[in-house]
Parts: C-alpha cells; structure tokens; sequence
C-alpha cells in the first residue's frame, strides 16, 4: 500500500518544481474524487502553483462541465484514454492552468470485477495532449492512491521533458 507519506512528499516536490517554474496545475478528477487536487492543497503555499479542480464522477458532469462529447464516452466509455485526454483539455479551458492532468477509472467495489483498478490519465501541457493507461492492484482506497500517485509523477515527467 502506498502510505498517505510518500504522497505528501511527492506532492511537496511537485508543488517546489511548480513554484520554481512559475507553472500552475489544474486537476479534473473521477475516481480520486478530489485527492489529487488535496495532495496539493495540503502543501503551504499551494496558491501559488494550484488553479483548481473538478471532480466529474458522473457522465453528466464530464459532458456538462468538461465539455466532453458525448460520443467519446458513448463509442469509448467514460474510462478510457479518449475521456481521459478529452477531461484534460476541458479543465484546461475552464482554468487556463499550464498543467492539466485528469484521471477516471474503476476503483473497485464490493464484488470483484476484472475492471477493477482499470484507471485512464490524461494532460495537457504546452499545448501537448495525450493520455495513458494503467492497471492497479489493491483495494479501492489503494487503487485512488496509486492513480494520485501516478497523476503527481506524470507533472514531474511532464516538467522534466519540457523543453
């Protein structure tokens, strides 16, 4: 299990590389349901380097509010890599944030399901777009730990191979 330390300390590095960047990030979230957007926020001076977040957990909130087309998620469900890069530029357009990570997926449940720990990231950054997939093992709360994790490592790879 990823303890709740290793996460203040990568979302402290995150937040100091931001900073010293002068860059502000913007989070839509799903499946985290906000925990990204509060690993920063815990972080003194996240004024600085956070813009905002949307959690869109439902459909209706990803097409609504993130501008999602319909026919992303109707031809390749609301987790999936298309969604996923569509939510990024949709919290980009609402923030302007320089960096824009978005994460929907299958946390898991009470009955097990093959689905379970599916999780899709997407960015924005420098007018660069795209997205990703992963597969996470553990229970519900372990798998929205490990896509925050995720989520934090890819603003620094994103940071790192800028240029």
């Amino acid at each position: 299990m990823i303890a709740g330390e290793n996460i203040r300390s990568l979302a402290l590095n995150v937040s100091d590389r931001l900073r010293a960047l002068g860059i502000r990030c913007a989070f839509a979230e799903s499946l985290t349901g906000g925990m990204i957007a509060s690993s920063i926020v815990d972080i003194p001076g996240a004024s600085d380097v956070f813009e905002g977040a949307i959690v869109s957990y439902t459909n209706e909130m990803k097409m609504n509010v993130l501008k999602v087309p319909g026919d992303i998620i109707e031809k390749y469900t609301e987790v999936s890599v298309q969604c996923a890069q569509a939510m990024a530029e949709g919290v980009h357009l609402l923030t302007a944030a320089d960096i824009c990570v978005s994460v929907t997926g299958y946390a898991g449940g009470d009955k097990k399901d093959p689905k379970d720990g599916y999780v899709c990231i997407g960015y924005f950054f420098d007018k660069k777009k795209g997205a990703f997939d992963r597969q996470f093992e553990g229970n519900r709360r372990e798998v929205r730990l490990q896509t925050t994790k995720a989520a934090l490592e890819l603003i620094l790879e994103l940071i790192d191979n800028h240029g």
